[in-house]
């Protein structure tokens, strides 16, 4: 039965043919695509480069410090700014957007000042009156009165208009929703001084909404840092259990594969069915509840989500989506329990190969750390680059000046030769930026560390990958499972795959990062469309999201396979991806019953988990548990320390189930492999264990009933 070929082999490329000398992995091999390694090299130093660049001319205490339009710390201790430790923007309305508000760099003036203003005053009537030393305090740095209202705003010397503000995070933003005095909000939002006379500053309002949206957002992170720093070591223990769980799960299913992938699956339907239960004893308990039958559409957004387990509807939905995920779960298990049965028999294989090469579940832990090195050199160096920017003065002057527009330096200008030459130019504040080619490539160098972050990122995974297939492979190629397994078998993956393949896995990891980065770039172009009235505009980009992340999805699972391709068979990466595409489609099939099933049954493995360790943080956080009720931290929000032992109990468990998920697929298509070079006889014996022989026995049987 080995020997039978299906019709459509050679639409797909020519099966491998019996080589007696093929023991596995092979040995003596060569290096691989050497000029993408070499371009992974050139990259890496370009990459260093940018680095030490940006941390040349960034300063990453722009991003907590203010700093004036000088580019001088507020209230840094030994200079001019010492007692002035809050910055005033002169235009707050220039501050609209939200990512100039988070950069915190507005186009408009900005100054040092001692306290933010808390009156409304404008420069036309303080002028006239005695607030007018209290005025100027809001005004540049030496400023003095010897010029008209018309110049003093025209040259940016004083703010037009002072209105009450707030101080967050060391920056002046207006306050609203306040009363006499201070700024209202109505049909039409208006001031009113003290001299009575009232102002339209609609566009005004609009800053200032949008920077109150900031407070509010830094107001709930700092809630959110609170309840971290009084749970943090309860989310570390949540997570610890996390750990053990996954590792308990991966020994139990070495020696008991198949009862526990059936109790995992009725484990999974039943913590699934006591969510759903939960949600309808919460949905039941708020009935007749004053406001509690209020629509999450009318009550919006609100920054204390605490607000949204008093509704009802919040409640109803998640029974459904719960509800609708375990109707989904228990149909796909009904149609492909024969499937599961044949999956196990994989399982079981791949747990034998895991108990031999235990020290593949620490691989797991190299990968993470080279990620949070891909990740910190990328963070700093986008901090840096991001804070690069300068204050850019300029000359301006209303008459016929040759040197308008250009750069100048406004503690130099007034007795420079510019201002000789155009005795009424002003050296005026223009925007952040720079005129050097540095500063003009600033958006490039972003770009570039994006994309070199993805490049290095997908090479560490790649690394991963090819060191587990060719642990997992030196494995199944041994006629005598474990005797004749070679020593160190990750260790010597691991120098392979660096040795000879550091040019494939950087190839395949710039293939997959190109794809990434448009798929950036198509998010931003996104966000730029959103207030656009282009509806084909709008289609083509949702079309080209969709084609891109289809595009990436398929990169990801070709690369995987054409990874375990160069461990056991040291060719080049396309050579390779052309020989697993082709591999897997001879065996379309067996693919179809197999690969994906498992993919499902792992998938169930990761929400017991997840579901299990997430239900004891509930309990424990909400003060459920009666044994440990006291002992459990007061929140602002109890769903933050949840949420985090969630995620981080997803990521552990993927950590763990990745190790068991790559060596499956490694030995799926080792046996693929072994059925096209053997046919069983004493001649060509198969090299696969007892456990793939029956599985081998089912899955032709499957094929013929078919």
């Amino acid at each position: 039965m080995g020997n039978e070929r299906p019709h459509y082999y050679g639409k797909h490329g020519t099966p491998q043919k019996y080589d007696p000398t093929f023991k596995g992995p092979i040995y003596n091999r060569g290096c691989t695509d050497v000029i993408c390694c070499v371009f992974l090299l050139l990259a890496i130093v370009g990459y260093v480069a940018v680095g030490i660049i940006a941390w040349t001319h960034g300063d990453p205490r722009k991003v907590i410090y203010p700093t004036d339009s000088r580019g001088e710390f507020c209230g840094q201790k030994g200079t001019k700014n010492e007692n002035k430790p809050f910055l005033f923007y002169f235009n707050i309305v220039k501050c609209a957007s939200p990512l100039v508000l988070l950069e915190f760099q507005c186009p408009t003036p900005q100054i040092c000042v001692e306290k933010c203003p808390d009156r409304y005053l404008t420069y036309l009537n303080a002028r006239s009156s005695r607030d007018f030393e209290y005025y100027k305090q809001f005004c540049v740095p030496g400023f003095k009165n010897n010029k008209g209202v018309a110049e003093v705003l025209r040259d940016g010397d004083c703010p037009a208009v002072l209105i009450p503000s707030k101080p967050l995070a060391r920056r002046c933003f207006p306050a609203i929703h306040a009363h006499k005095g201070v700024l209202m909000v109505g049909n039409e939002t208006t001031y009113e001084d003290g001299h009575g006379s009232r102002k339209n500053i609609t566009d005004l309002v609009e800053g200032a909404k949008k920077a109150n949206g900031v407070l509010e957002a830094r107001q709930l992170a700092m809630r959110i840092f609170e309840d971290y720093t009084v749970s943090w070591y309860w989310i570390i223990i949540g997570l610890v259990i996390a750990m053990v769980m996954s590792l308990l799960f991966i020994i139990l299913l070495r020696f008991l594969a198949g009862i526990m992938v059936w109790v995992m699956i009725i484990m999974v339907i039943l913590v699934l069915g006591y969510g759903i239960f939960h949600c309808y004893m919460e949905y039941s308990r708020l009935r007749g509840e004053a406001g509690s039958d209020v629509s999450l559409v009318d009550l919006g957004f609100q920054t204390d989500f605490r607000v949204y387990l008093h509704l009802r509807q919040t409640w109803l939905a998640f029974m459904i989506i719960l509800s609708i995920l375990e109707v989904i779960i228990i149909l796909l298990l009904i149609f492909l329990r024969k499937r599961i049965l044949i999956a196990i028999a994989l399982i079981k294989e791949a747990s034998r190969a895991v108990g031999y090469v235990m020290c593949s579940m620490l691989y797991p832990l190299v990968t993470f750390f080279l990620l949070c090195l891909c990740i910190a050199y990328w963070a700093s160096t986008a901090v840096f680059l991001s804070t690069s920017n300068e204050a850019v003065y300029k000359i301006f002057d209303d008459g016929p000046c040759p040197l308008t527009s250009k750069t100048c330096n406004p503690e130099t200008f007034p007795s420079s030769n510019e201002s000789r030459l155009c005795p009424n130019a002003r050296c005026q504040f223009a925007f952040y930026g720079g005129e050097s080619g540095y500063h003009r490539a600033l958006l490039g160098l972003q770009i570039f560390n994006a994309f070199m972050f993805f490049w290095l990122a997908n090479f560490v995974l790649a690394l991963g990958q090819v060191t587990l297939a060719g642990a997992f492979a030196s494995y199944y190629w041994a006629l005598r499972k474990p005797d004749d397994l070679p020593a160190f078998p990750l260790f010597s993956a691991f120098g392979r795959a660096l040795r000879y393949h550091t040019g494939s896995l950087a190839f395949g990891a710039l293939i997959l990062a190109i794809v990434q980065i448009i798929r950036v770039i198509l998010e931003y172009l996104d966000q730029r469309l959103k207030a656009a009235e282009n509806r084909f505009a709008k289609y083509l980009m949702t079309c080209l999201k969709c084609c891109f992340w289809c595009l990436e999805k398929f990169i990801k699972f070709l690369n995987r396979n054409a990874y375990i391709m160069i461990a056991i068979y040291g060719t080049n990466f396309c050579t390779s991806a052309r020989n697993a595409f082709f591999l897997l489609m001879r065996n379309i099939i067996r693919v179809a019953v197999l690969d994906k099933v498992t993919d499902f049954l792992f998938l169930l493995g990761k929400l017991l988990i997840v579901g299990s360790v997430g239900i004891l943080a509930f309990f424990f956080f909400t003060h459920r548990i009666r044994i440990v009720q006291d002992t459990a931290p007061p929140l602002n929000y109890y769903w933050v320390p949840i949420l985090t032992v969630i995620i981080g109990s997803y990521l552990i468990a993927h950590g763990f189930f990745s190790v068991y998920g790559m060596c499956v697929d490694t030995l799926f298509l080792c046996f693929l492999e072994d059925l096209e070079r053997n046919d069983g006889s004493a001649e060509r014996p198969y090299f696969m264990s007892s456990t793939l022989k029956k599985l081998l026995n089912k899955t032709n049987k499957k094929v013929a009933e078919s």
